[in-house]
Protein backbone atom coordinates (compact mmCIF):
# COMPACT_ATOMS: atom_id res chain seq x y z
CA UNK A 1 0.00 0.00 0.00
CA UNK A 2 1.31 3.48 -0.86
CA UNK A 3 1.41 5.75 2.17
CA UNK A 4 1.42 9.47 1.43
CA UNK A 5 3.09 11.86 1.63
CA UNK A 6 6.13 10.30 0.00
CA UNK A 7 9.14 12.25 -1.19
CA UNK A 8 11.34 12.29 -4.27
CA UNK A 9 14.52 14.13 -5.21
CA UNK A 10 15.51 16.12 -8.25
CA UNK A 11 18.54 18.24 -9.11
CA UNK A 12 19.71 18.57 -5.52
CA UNK A 13 16.43 19.07 -3.68
CA UNK A 14 13.78 17.00 -1.95
CA UNK A 15 10.29 17.45 -3.42
CA UNK A 16 6.88 15.86 -2.79
CA UNK A 17 6.67 12.71 -4.92
CA UNK A 18 3.42 13.79 -6.52
CA UNK A 19 5.01 16.87 -8.14
CA UNK A 20 8.04 15.08 -9.59
CA UNK A 21 8.07 15.35 -13.38
CA UNK A 22 10.17 15.47 -16.52
CA UNK A 23 9.13 18.21 -18.99
CA UNK A 24 7.67 16.96 -22.25
CA UNK A 25 10.42 18.80 -24.15
CA UNK A 26 13.20 16.95 -22.32
CA UNK A 27 15.25 14.62 -24.55
CA UNK A 28 14.57 11.84 -22.06
CA UNK A 29 10.85 12.14 -22.89
CA UNK A 30 11.03 13.06 -26.58
CA UNK A 31 13.73 10.55 -27.56
CA UNK A 32 13.72 8.09 -24.66
CA UNK A 33 17.33 9.22 -24.19
CA UNK A 34 17.65 8.52 -20.50
CA UNK A 35 19.81 6.24 -18.42
CA UNK A 36 18.57 4.60 -15.27
CA UNK A 37 19.16 2.22 -12.44
CA UNK A 38 16.42 0.52 -10.45
CA UNK A 39 17.40 -0.63 -6.99
CA UNK A 40 15.41 -2.26 -4.22
CA UNK A 41 15.56 -2.04 -0.48
CA UNK A 42 15.68 -4.62 2.26
CA UNK A 43 14.17 -3.22 5.45
CA UNK A 44 14.34 0.22 3.89
CA UNK A 45 18.04 0.18 3.05
CA UNK A 46 19.34 0.20 -0.51
CA UNK A 47 20.72 -3.14 -1.67
CA UNK A 48 23.87 -3.34 -3.82
CA UNK A 49 23.94 0.46 -4.23
CA UNK A 50 27.67 0.61 -5.05
CA UNK A 51 27.25 -1.91 -7.87
CA UNK A 52 24.31 0.01 -9.33
CA UNK A 53 26.26 3.28 -9.10
CA UNK A 54 29.23 1.80 -10.97
CA UNK A 55 27.01 0.53 -13.76
CA UNK A 56 25.22 3.88 -14.02
CA UNK A 57 28.57 5.66 -14.27
CA UNK A 58 29.34 3.57 -17.34
CA UNK A 59 25.92 4.26 -18.88
CA UNK A 60 26.29 8.01 -18.34
CA UNK A 61 29.64 7.92 -20.12
CA UNK A 62 28.20 6.05 -23.11
CA UNK A 63 25.25 8.46 -23.36
CA UNK A 64 27.47 11.52 -22.91
CA UNK A 65 25.42 12.81 -19.96
CA UNK A 66 27.53 14.92 -17.61
CA UNK A 67 25.60 15.24 -14.35
CA UNK A 68 25.50 18.61 -12.58
CA UNK A 69 26.65 16.95 -9.34
CA UNK A 70 28.75 13.93 -8.34
CA UNK A 71 27.02 10.59 -8.84
CA UNK A 72 27.85 9.74 -5.21
CA UNK A 73 25.65 12.65 -4.14
CA UNK A 74 22.79 11.30 -6.24
CA UNK A 75 23.02 7.88 -4.61
CA UNK A 76 23.19 9.49 -1.16
CA UNK A 77 19.91 11.18 -2.06
CA UNK A 78 18.51 7.82 -3.17
CA UNK A 79 19.38 6.37 0.22
CA UNK A 80 17.63 9.26 1.98
CA UNK A 81 14.52 8.94 -0.21
CA UNK A 82 14.39 5.21 0.49
CA UNK A 83 14.80 5.57 4.25
CA UNK A 84 12.23 8.35 4.62
CA UNK A 85 9.63 6.72 2.40
CA UNK A 86 10.08 3.31 3.98
CA UNK A 87 9.26 4.87 7.35
CA UNK A 88 5.71 5.51 6.06
CA UNK A 89 5.17 1.87 5.04
CA UNK A 90 4.43 -1.40 6.78
CA UNK A 91 7.81 -2.28 8.40
CA UNK A 92 7.83 -5.57 6.47
CA UNK A 93 7.33 -3.82 3.13
CA UNK A 94 10.13 -2.66 0.82
CA UNK A 95 10.65 -0.24 -2.02
CA UNK A 96 11.83 -0.04 -5.57
CA UNK A 97 14.03 3.03 -6.05
CA UNK A 98 14.75 4.52 -9.48
CA UNK A 99 17.60 6.87 -10.35
CA UNK A 100 17.09 8.49 -13.77
CA UNK A 101 19.26 10.94 -15.72
CA UNK A 102 18.42 12.68 -18.98
CA UNK A 103 20.38 15.01 -21.32
CA UNK A 104 17.93 17.81 -20.47
CA UNK A 105 15.86 20.03 -22.75
CA UNK A 106 15.94 19.04 -26.42
CA UNK A 107 17.16 22.06 -28.45
CA UNK A 108 14.61 21.43 -31.23
CA UNK A 109 11.80 22.08 -28.75
CA UNK A 110 13.44 24.95 -26.88
CA UNK A 111 14.36 27.49 -29.53
CA UNK A 112 17.60 25.72 -30.40
CA UNK A 113 18.90 26.01 -26.85
CA UNK A 114 19.88 22.87 -24.95
CA UNK A 115 19.22 22.53 -21.25
CA UNK A 116 21.51 21.01 -18.68
CA UNK A 117 21.10 17.33 -17.78
CA UNK A 118 18.37 16.40 -15.32
CA UNK A 119 18.65 13.77 -12.61
CA UNK A 120 15.93 12.51 -10.32
CA UNK A 121 15.17 9.82 -7.77
CA UNK A 122 11.78 8.33 -7.00
CA UNK A 123 10.53 5.27 -5.16
CA UNK A 124 7.48 3.04 -4.93
CA UNK A 125 6.38 0.09 -2.81
CA UNK A 126 7.37 -3.15 -4.52
CA UNK A 127 4.48 -4.85 -6.33
CA UNK A 128 5.02 -8.19 -4.62
CA UNK A 129 1.65 -9.51 -5.82
CA UNK A 130 3.00 -9.60 -9.39
CA UNK A 131 5.53 -12.34 -8.59
CA UNK A 132 4.81 -13.76 -5.13
CA UNK A 133 3.23 -16.91 -6.56
CA UNK A 134 6.06 -17.50 -9.03
CA UNK A 135 8.50 -18.70 -6.34
CA UNK A 136 6.31 -21.81 -6.02
CA UNK A 137 4.82 -22.17 -9.51
CA UNK A 138 7.53 -20.74 -11.74
CA UNK A 139 7.41 -18.44 -14.75
CA UNK A 140 6.56 -19.28 -18.36
CA UNK A 141 9.08 -17.87 -20.83
CA UNK A 142 8.49 -17.54 -24.56
CA UNK A 143 10.98 -17.27 -27.40
CA UNK A 144 9.83 -14.33 -29.51
CA UNK A 145 10.48 -12.89 -32.95
CA UNK A 146 11.48 -9.48 -31.54
CA UNK A 147 15.28 -9.30 -31.44
CA UNK A 148 17.72 -7.75 -29.00
CA UNK A 149 19.04 -4.34 -30.04
CA UNK A 150 22.36 -4.92 -31.86
CA UNK A 151 25.60 -3.35 -30.65
CA UNK A 152 25.79 -1.10 -33.70
CA UNK A 153 22.67 0.68 -32.39
CA UNK A 154 23.89 1.04 -28.82
CA UNK A 155 26.16 -1.07 -26.60
CA UNK A 156 24.39 -3.76 -24.65
CA UNK A 157 26.10 -2.52 -21.47
CA UNK A 158 24.07 0.71 -21.67
CA UNK A 159 21.22 0.58 -19.14
CA UNK A 160 18.69 2.93 -20.73
CA UNK A 161 14.97 3.63 -20.91
CA UNK A 162 14.69 3.14 -24.68
CA UNK A 163 12.73 -0.11 -24.34
CA UNK A 164 10.15 -0.35 -27.10
CA UNK A 165 11.62 -3.71 -28.16
CA UNK A 166 10.92 -5.10 -24.66
CA UNK A 167 7.35 -3.81 -24.81
CA UNK A 168 6.73 -5.43 -28.18
CA UNK A 169 8.42 -8.66 -27.11
CA UNK A 170 6.27 -9.01 -24.01
CA UNK A 171 3.13 -8.27 -26.01
CA UNK A 172 4.03 -11.10 -28.37
CA UNK A 173 4.82 -13.45 -25.49
CA UNK A 174 1.58 -12.78 -23.61
CA UNK A 175 -0.46 -13.17 -26.81
CA UNK A 176 0.98 -16.67 -27.26
CA UNK A 177 0.96 -17.74 -23.59
CA UNK A 178 -1.06 -15.61 -21.15
CA UNK A 179 1.31 -14.35 -18.48
CA UNK A 180 4.35 -15.47 -20.46
CA UNK A 181 7.57 -13.45 -20.39
CA UNK A 182 9.56 -12.81 -23.53
CA UNK A 183 13.01 -14.35 -23.89
CA UNK A 184 14.88 -12.26 -26.45
CA UNK A 185 17.67 -13.48 -28.72
CA UNK A 186 20.08 -11.71 -31.04
CA UNK A 187 19.55 -11.95 -34.79
CA UNK A 188 22.03 -14.85 -34.94
CA UNK A 189 20.12 -16.85 -32.30
CA UNK A 190 22.23 -16.09 -29.22
CA UNK A 191 20.05 -15.94 -26.12
CA UNK A 192 20.19 -12.52 -24.49
CA UNK A 193 17.73 -11.81 -21.65
CA UNK A 194 14.09 -11.30 -20.79
CA UNK A 195 12.65 -7.79 -20.65
CA UNK A 196 13.30 -7.64 -16.91
CA UNK A 197 15.82 -10.34 -16.00
CA UNK A 198 19.06 -12.10 -16.75
CA UNK A 199 18.93 -15.79 -17.66
CA UNK A 200 20.87 -18.52 -15.86
CA UNK A 201 20.73 -22.15 -17.03
CA UNK A 202 21.54 -24.98 -14.63
CA UNK A 203 23.18 -27.66 -16.76
CA UNK A 204 24.81 -30.73 -15.23
CA UNK A 205 25.36 -29.09 -11.84
CA UNK A 206 26.91 -25.95 -13.36
CA UNK A 207 25.34 -22.51 -13.80
CA UNK A 208 25.70 -21.10 -17.31
CA UNK A 209 24.82 -17.52 -18.26
CA UNK A 210 25.27 -15.46 -21.44
CA UNK A 211 28.49 -13.41 -21.53
CA UNK A 212 28.51 -9.59 -21.38
CA UNK A 213 28.60 -9.47 -25.19
CA UNK A 214 25.21 -11.20 -25.28
CA UNK A 215 23.31 -9.62 -22.36
CA UNK A 216 23.46 -6.69 -19.97
CA UNK A 217 25.52 -7.69 -16.94
CA UNK A 218 22.89 -7.51 -14.24
CA UNK A 219 23.68 -6.37 -10.71
CA UNK A 220 21.49 -9.16 -9.34
CA UNK A 221 23.21 -11.60 -11.68
CA UNK A 222 26.54 -10.63 -10.15
CA UNK A 223 25.12 -11.26 -6.70
CA UNK A 224 23.89 -14.72 -7.75
CA UNK A 225 27.39 -15.45 -9.02
CA UNK A 226 28.85 -14.57 -5.61
CA UNK A 227 26.27 -16.73 -3.87
CA UNK A 228 27.07 -19.62 -6.20
CA UNK A 229 30.79 -19.30 -5.45
CA UNK A 230 30.08 -19.38 -1.71
CA UNK A 231 27.96 -22.50 -2.25
CA UNK A 232 30.69 -24.20 -4.29
CA UNK A 233 28.62 -24.16 -7.50
CA UNK A 234 30.56 -23.88 -10.76
CA UNK A 235 29.81 -20.89 -13.01
CA UNK A 236 30.39 -20.44 -16.72
CA UNK A 237 29.82 -17.55 -19.10
CA UNK A 238 29.14 -18.64 -22.66
CA UNK A 239 26.63 -18.21 -25.44
CA UNK A 240 23.38 -20.10 -24.96
CA UNK A 241 20.77 -21.16 -27.50
CA UNK A 242 17.02 -21.41 -26.97
CA UNK A 243 17.35 -25.16 -27.36
CA UNK A 244 19.85 -25.37 -24.49
CA UNK A 245 17.58 -23.27 -22.29
CA UNK A 246 14.66 -25.56 -22.97
CA UNK A 247 16.73 -28.67 -22.25
CA UNK A 248 18.40 -27.27 -19.10
CA UNK A 249 17.88 -28.94 -15.74
CA UNK A 250 16.61 -25.59 -14.48
CA UNK A 251 16.30 -22.08 -15.85
CA UNK A 252 16.57 -19.15 -13.43
CA UNK A 253 15.76 -15.47 -13.86
CA UNK A 254 17.61 -12.88 -11.77
CA UNK A 255 16.38 -9.30 -11.39
CA UNK A 256 16.33 -6.51 -8.84
CA UNK A 257 12.71 -6.55 -7.55
CA UNK A 258 12.19 -10.30 -7.08
CA UNK A 259 15.85 -11.38 -6.76
CA UNK A 260 15.54 -14.85 -8.28
CA UNK A 261 12.68 -16.71 -9.95
CA UNK A 262 12.43 -20.14 -11.61
CA UNK A 263 11.35 -20.39 -15.25
CA UNK A 264 9.50 -23.69 -15.48
CA UNK A 265 8.49 -23.74 -19.15
CA UNK A 266 9.74 -22.48 -22.49
CA UNK A 267 7.28 -22.10 -25.36
CA UNK A 268 4.79 -24.21 -23.43
CA UNK A 269 7.18 -27.14 -22.85
CA UNK A 270 8.34 -27.91 -19.29
CA UNK A 271 11.90 -27.17 -18.26
CA UNK A 272 13.35 -29.94 -16.12
CA UNK A 273 10.46 -31.34 -14.12
CA UNK A 274 8.25 -28.36 -14.92
CA UNK A 275 8.54 -27.02 -11.37
CA UNK A 276 11.11 -25.08 -9.34
CA UNK A 277 14.22 -27.19 -8.83
CA UNK A 278 16.83 -27.67 -6.11
CA UNK A 279 19.35 -25.19 -7.55
CA UNK A 280 16.75 -22.45 -7.39
CA UNK A 281 15.84 -23.31 -3.81
CA UNK A 282 19.46 -23.45 -2.73
CA UNK A 283 20.35 -20.06 -4.20
CA UNK A 284 17.18 -18.33 -2.98
CA UNK A 285 17.85 -19.65 0.53
CA UNK A 286 21.40 -18.29 0.32
CA UNK A 287 20.07 -14.92 -0.82
CA UNK A 288 17.60 -14.87 2.09
CA UNK A 289 20.31 -15.69 4.63
CA UNK A 290 22.49 -12.90 3.27
CA UNK A 291 19.83 -10.19 3.61
CA UNK A 292 18.45 -11.47 6.89
CA UNK A 293 14.89 -12.14 5.76
CA UNK A 294 13.01 -14.82 3.83
CA UNK A 295 12.67 -13.33 0.34
CA UNK A 296 9.85 -15.62 -0.71
CA UNK A 297 7.93 -15.26 2.54
CA UNK A 298 8.17 -11.48 2.42
CA UNK A 299 6.68 -11.44 -1.08
CA UNK A 300 3.87 -13.81 -0.15
CA UNK A 301 3.08 -11.92 3.05
CA UNK A 302 2.99 -8.50 1.44
CA UNK A 303 0.97 -9.79 -1.52
CA UNK A 304 -1.62 -11.15 0.91
CA UNK A 305 -1.70 -7.88 2.87
CA UNK A 306 -2.27 -5.89 -0.31
CA UNK A 307 -5.68 -7.55 -0.51
CA UNK A 308 -5.55 -7.73 -4.31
Amino acid sequence: MIAWPMIAWTDGRIVPAEVLSVPVGDAGFVLGASVTEQLRTFRGRLFLADEHARRMEGSLAVAGIDLPMPLAEVFEAASEVAARNHASLDPEDDLGVCVVATPGDLPAQHGGVAGRPRVLVHSFPLAFRLWAGAYASGVAVVGVSVRQVPDDCWPIALKCRSRMHYHLADREASARIPGGRALLCHADGRVSETSTANVIAAIGGKLVTPPPADALSGVSLGHVRRLAAAEGIAWEERTLSLGECGEADELLLSSTPNCLLPATSLDGCPIGGGRPGPMFGRLLDAWSRGVGLDVRRQAETMAERSGV
